[in-house]
């Protein structure tokens, strides 16, 4: 069985080439061609983690991701990951491969996804609320898919060093951020909501892939009201997103607009809301990515 590091991970997984992967997943799983229960968490309460297993299944890719959220750590990630993946015809192992990198882009990929069939063509600032390891995934991601001229970033900490590294605008408060921008990124660690409805501009696109547990907010009742929300899984987001509870509705998963079964954005002046939480199917799809890279480049037999 083949065993991949991070570092070979970032060597063979591209960001141009995961965007249609994590497309074609998304279709594949609201078509009903793929296998994914929901995602089993087990608390580690005396230090605020969580151990989530995703095992996924569709066609030619078969494997599963053990994945670790500890969302207080500081120096370290709060995400650290394992990705396996099995030959489908006889289960047996081909290669595990950290994931953290993969859960870092994917989830940027995602939301490139997102905001390719919702956002609107001509959407020129980008707003990232955030400065982790997800808000430089997606500003990767989403500037393949539209022609920012302005982006602009705010976080509780490391804002200024994030826009200083990436050469963005520094936003003094998140409603700086947010207030006239034609998609938003919401990727903090919050546990409450700090993106307030009233200041969304019509028009407007928001991918929100932060406050994952069913207790969470990140986004006001005011926001839920005037957005049409998209998903990932149905039965992933009502059980696992706190901000999905609260809408009580969900418009549509993404994967049936990308198979063109349910409408996208309808109008210019809409408010789009793509709410992720991350799905097994986009982890394997990109394991598979980087094991057929792998095998290409002689690294796997």
């Amino acid at each position: 069985m083949l065993v991949l590091d991070e570092a070979a991970v970032r060597k063979l997984l591209s960001m141009r080439a995961l965007i249609p992967a994590m497309a074609d997943a998304l279709s594949a799983l609201s078509q009903g061609r793929a296998v994914q229960p929901v995602r089993t968490m087990v608390p580690v309460a005396e230090h605020g983690g969580f151990l989530g297993s995703m095992p996924a299944y569709a066609g030619a890719q078969l494997g599963a991701k053990l994945v670790t959220f500890f969302p207080n750590n500081q120096a370290i990630p709060t995400h650290h990951a394992l990705v396996v993946l099995f030959r489908p015809e006889s289960g047996e192992p081909l290669v595990a491969m950290d994931g953290r990198l993969i859960t870092e882009m994917r989830t940027g990929a995602v939301s490139a996804v997102a905001t390719q069939r919702l956002s609107r063509a001509d959407s020129a600032v980008l707003a990232i609320l955030g400065s982790g390891v997800q808000a430089q995934s997606h500003l990767e991601a989403l500037r393949l898919v539209r022609d920012f001229r302005q982006v602009r970033v705010w976080s509780p900490r490391n804002a200024d060093a994030f826009a200083r590294r990436h050469g963005v605008q520094l936003a003094r408060s998140a409603e700086e951020a947010v207030r006239g921008a034609d998609v938003v990124v919401v990727a903090t660690t919050s546990r409450t909501p700090i993106v307030r409805g009233e200041w969304l501009s019509a028009g407007t696109h928001i991918n929100a892939v932060g406050a994952a547990r069913p207790d969470w907010r990140e986004l006001d009742d005011e926001v839920l009201r005037k957005t049409k929300l998209y998903v990932e899984s149905r039965e992933a987001a009502t059980r696992e997103s706190g901000d999905v509870i609260a809408a009580g509705a969900v418009f549509g998963e993404l994967g049936e607009v990308i198979a063109g079964t349910r409408p996208g954005r309808q109008s210019e002046g809409e408010i789009t809301l793509f709410k992720s939480v991350g799905v097994a199917v986009e982890d394997v799809a990109s394991a598979a990515l980087v094991y057929r890279a792998a095998s290409d480049a002689g690294e796997a037999i």
